[in-house]
């Protein structure tokens, strides 16, 4: 019974696998590149919004 439901689960992996489109060599290529560029500009983003939080909170503990 158990390897009944282990073939039929196989089958129904394969079935579903053959399905999926793979992306082509360019696409994966383009994707990669936005991911890191958008990754560089989140984090510029937040250093920026760090150091503003961080001379805000000097100022107001601090008084510099």
């Amino acid at each position: 019974m158990a390897e009944n439901n282990i073939v039929g689960f196989v089958q129904e992996v394969r079935s579903e696998a053959s399905k999926v489109t793979w992306p082509t060599r360019r696409e994966l290529v383009i994707s990669t590149i936005m991911v890191v560029i958008m990754v560089v500009v989140a984090s510029m983003f937040f250093l920026g919004v760090d150091a503003i939080l961080k001379w805000g909170v000097e100022k107001v503990l601090f008084g510099i």
